[in-house]
């Protein structure tokens, strides 16, 4: 049986008082790994804030790992983002701190407590992305593959239903692009669902699967050709 963890149905994407995407009508299901693609502008960053709450869902429905974003209140949007694990371009690390200071300020910030516990869990999500000997750097002194890898680690550290990657590889060379995308397919082989907006479509033809397409105000799936 199918095992809806984001269902938007009829929905109106805004940004501001601007329509952007209308008549949205998207289920993924739990372990699914599904593709958003579209050019610059056609609305695939509008549609990941409004799946974790940057942006309100004014028109139409949204459910999301069991929130209705419809009647999501502010109060609310932490803990949806616990659910959620957002990884994004530019990584978004915090420069002043090491890789494990990072990811220990993420968890004190949602939550946790116990010291041991919080080690135990940042060494966890190190040794998924590969990078568990890195822990002591600072962001500056990695690659941007190795900060991406990071920055996915991050989104791993309270065993999110559902990761959220907006442009994964968008600042990232070909070759790590591929090296970053193997640790998310094997994220996603582990039983994590992920929705990654993308516009390197060297990507998709390497690992196809489920595609939505941003254009004309509009998502609607798009059938992949075998290669």
């Amino acid at each position: 049986m199918p095992d809806p963890i984001l269902q938007l149905k009829n929905a109106s994407i805004y940004q501001g008082e601007s329509l952007v995407l209308s008549n949205v009508n998207v289920e993924i299901n739990r372990g699914d790994f599904v593709y958003l693609i579209g050019k610059t502008g056609t609305g695939k960053s509008s549609f990941m804030k409004t799946l974790y709450g940057d942006l309100p869902l004014k028109e139409g429905e949204g459910h999301i790992v069991d929130y209705d974003l419809k009647t999501l209140k502010e109060k609310d949007i932490p803990f949806l983002r616990r659910k959620l694990g957002v990884i994004f371009q530019d990584f978004k690390l915090l420069t002043d701190r090491t890789v494990n200071d990072n990811l220990v300020f993420v968890l004190k910030a949602t939550g946790w407590k116990d010291s041991s516990e919080m080690q135990t869990r940042v060494e966890e999500v190190l040794t998924k992305v590969d990078m568990k000997t890195k822990g002591f750097k600072f962001p500056h002194e990695l690659s941007g593959g190795e900060q991406q890898r990071i920055a996915i680690a991050r989104a791993l550290l309270n065993n999110p239903e559902l990761i959220l990657a907006d442009e994964p590889t968008g600042n990232l060379d070909p070759q790590t692009s591929v090296e970053v995308m193997e640790v998310l397919q094997d994220i996603n082989k582990n039983g994590n669902t992920i929705l990654m907006a993308t516009h390197d479509y060297a990507l998709l033809l390497k690992y196809p699967s489920k595609t939505l397409k941003c254009d004309e105000n509009e998502v609607y799936e798009v059938v992949q050709r075998k290669a």
